[in-house]
This record gives C-alpha cells, structure tokens and sequence, in this order.
C-alpha cells in the first residue's frame, strides 16, 4: 500500500497521472467485460491480482483499475442481457423483465432506465455508504454470529414471494438441487489456461447464460425499437433507484446475497404500477450500488463481498479511500455515459443477424470462457450448470433461487 511518507511531493503529480491511467484501463476492461456475455470483471480483477507484482505503478493505482472495471461491468452488462436471449413472442409472459420490454419494442427505454437506475444508486449510496458502514460495524459482530440464520430467513422470504404454493415448493426444488450442485463444485481446482477464481465463471456462465440462450434459439430476434421515451414519471425512478440502493446496502455488507436476490426482498418498495420497468431500474441500482457498499465494507470491516474486492484484497491494492472513492465517481460517469451510447448501436446490430446464429455464437462463447478459466473441468461443470439453470423456467419459477449454489460457501459440511 502507498504511503504518504513513501511518495515525495514532487512524484505525487505522476503518482497521481499513473492512477488516473490505470482508472481509465480499468474503465476498458469493465466495457469488454460488460459487453461480453459470460464474461465479468471478476475475471479481469483476478487476472490482474495474480500478476500485480509484475506490473508497473503503484498497488493503489491497480486497485483503482479493478474498481472501475467493477463499476463500469454493472452498468453495461443489462446490453447483452437485453439484446441476447430475446426468446419467442409467445414465450413472453415467463421472461426476464427486461426482454419484455424488448419484445414490446421498448429496448432502448429499457437501457435508459437501466442507466438511471445505476447513476442514482451511486448518487445515493455514496453519501449513505459512511454512516451505514458505521451502523454496520457497530452491529458486525452479532451480524457475523447469526449470518447462517438471517441467510435461512432470506432463502424463506424468497420462497414464499412464489405466488403460489407449487410454485412454492418449485422454488424449494431449485434451492435444494442449487446447493447440491454447489456442494459438488466449489471446492474443485480448475486448471486453465487462465486459472483464476476457481469455478465461478463456468459455474454462473451455465446457471444464468446458457439456459437464456436455449430458450430464446426458437426466438424471432430484437424487434424494431421505438423511440426511448421514458413511460416511469421522475418521482417513480427515483424512488425505484432508492429501492435498488437499499438492495445494494443489503447485498454489500451481508455474503451470500445477490443484487438479484437484493432485488427481489426490496420489491415491496417498488412501486406496483411500475411494474417490469420498476423492477429494472431497481435490479440496476442494486447491481451497482452493491459494488460502491462493498467497497465500503473492504475498508471498514476488512471483509471482501465481491469478487472484485477479493481480487483487491488478495492483491494488497486496498489504498486511500479518496482515491478509491474518486475512482468509483469517474467509473460510474464513464459507465453512464457508455451504456447509452453503446445500448442502441448494439441491439440495432443485433436485430439484423440470423438470431439463431447469434444465440450459438453466444453459446460458443461461454464455453471458451469456461475452457479459459477452468479447463476440461470447467466445460463439465458449465455443461452441468446448463442443466440445472433450465429448473427455474421449467418449473415456472424465479432464477434467483439458484443464487443457493453459493450455500457451501457459507454453510460447509
């Protein structure tokens, strides 16, 4: 870590120059991340740990490249979620919300309003970051004796969110079979060419990738988008965005949740007439917010909630929270502003392909995602995740259910 006492006055310019230059390749890799389906900035973040003392600059400048990847990855991985896995008309009462919208020809609000969800969330969750960190470390000790039991009481509220009781026990079914297939895999040692972060990638790549795109190789493809008149008044995005924030808070600070898991306990603050469009913008707010509270997190309690924040953890990057706070408000802007500009050019260039070749392309490209960062044995368990991620739309539940695969980690034998 970077001292003042290390640094001279006159080298802090260039300490300084150094920082914002890693920032801004952070910025690219959380752009190709977040572009790239199967591909998150955990991955770069990892790479970037496992080769940090060969690399050139100081540790606090590589900490600021892994934070921005992280926050720009959030707001721009609702693109391929968006443009990708658009199943068949007929099929749209069970798709994601987002694909709703896109079958309605109303993508490109649906990128706006991911936009908004994500840039509020910042706005909200950096100045709340600091007292409810303090809150948190107040009450962390007693957080940390009873986290088994506030995870059983989360797993419970989701399952009876489920409409109704088969559904109910559909969701029971998901959980128990998710947590098998996480008890089989987690521990595993990969060895790929690129052998970072254990299973993960293939893991979440065959839960939440592959079945998207085997639903939607029947699909007809993006429809013509109209224009991206918001429909949600201000007062609604806001308090949706808030929404997501406090789903982020959530999923900061407690592990083994998930924003999309985040989303769904703060769903009753959503306003109901919002409907598929409140549930974006919250889901946004929550998948971003979460990385600003987790950073908080790393450097009041010490403990890593992401996978970017165990990258910078086992990395030493963790330096001056100003930078690192700096880091994170030039990250969110540039994201902000991508996502917008790249939203539109991508689900036009999408809607002219064959779309059952740009689902197979798709395909093919978690698989060489999970040969990359797990081998032969990450293309056995991306091809068994494949299997189980189909349960949800199956059984006509909600995927989140499936966030139980990471119950190992928390509840060990």
């Amino acid at each position: 870590m970077l001292s003042s006492a290390a640094v001279g006055p006159g080298s802090l310019p260039t300490v300084g120059l150094t920082t914002l230059g890693y920032a801004c390749l952070g910025v690219g890799l959380g752009t190709c991340s977040g572009l790239t389906p199967g591909l998150h900035a955990n991955n770069f973040a990892l790479l970037l740990a496992s080769v940090v003392s060969a690399l050139p600059g100081p540790t606090v400048a590589l900490g600021a490249a892994m934070l921005a990847a992280g926050v720009v990855h959030t707001f721009l991985d609702v693109v391929p979620a968006l443009a990708l896995g658009v199943p068949d008309p007929a099929t749209a009462a069970v798709t994601l919300p987002g694909h709703r919208l896109v079958l309605d020809g109303h993508g490109r609000e649906a990128i706006r309003l991911s936009a908004l969800g994500s840039g509020l969330a910042v706005v909200v969750a950096l100045p709340a970051a600091v007292p409810i960190t303090r809150a948190v470390e107040v009450a962390y000790p007693t957080l940390r004796r009873h986290v088994p039991l506030l995870l059983v009481g989360v797993g419970v509220v989701l399952v009876a969110t489920e409409p109704t009781w088969r559904r109910r026990f559909a969701a029971l079914v998901t959980l128990g079979v998710a947590a098998g297939l996480g008890w089989l895999v987690l521990d595993l040692e990969p060895a790929g060419p690129v052998a970072v972060g254990g299973v993960l990638a293939p893991l979440f790549a065959g839960l939440f990738g592959a079945p998207v795109l085997i639903e939607a190789l029947s699909g007809e493809g993006v429809p013509p988008q109209a224009d991206p008149v918001l429909a949600l008044d201000r007062r609604t995005i806001l308090g949706t965005a808030g929404a997501g924030a406090g789903a982020g808070a959530l999923v900061g600070y407690l592990p083994g949740v998930s924003a999309a898991v985040g989303t769904v306990l703060v769903l009753p603050a959503v306003p109901g007439e919002s409907g598929a469009r409140g549930f974006l913008v919250a889901s946004s707010g929550a998948n971003t917010a979460n990385t600003i509270f987790a950073l908080f997190a790393l450097l009041a309690l010490g403990t890593p909630r992401t996978g970017v924040m165990v990258a910078m953890d086992r990395a030493g990057t963790v330096g001056s929270t100003g930078v690192l706070i700096g880091t994170a408000c030039l990250a969110a802007a540039a994201g902000f502003a991508l996502v917008l500009s790249v939203g539109d050019a991508y689900l036009r260039t999408v809607g002219r392909l064959d779309y059952t070749r740009v689902s197979l392309a798709t395909g093919g490209l978690l698989l060489a995602v999970a040969y990359l960062f797990a081998g032969g044995l990450g293309l056995a368990v991306f091809a068994l995740a494949a299997v189980v991620g189909l349960l949800p739309p199956l059984l006509g539940v909600r995927r989140v259910h499936l966030m139980a695969v990471l119950a190992p980690a928390i509840f060990p034998p």
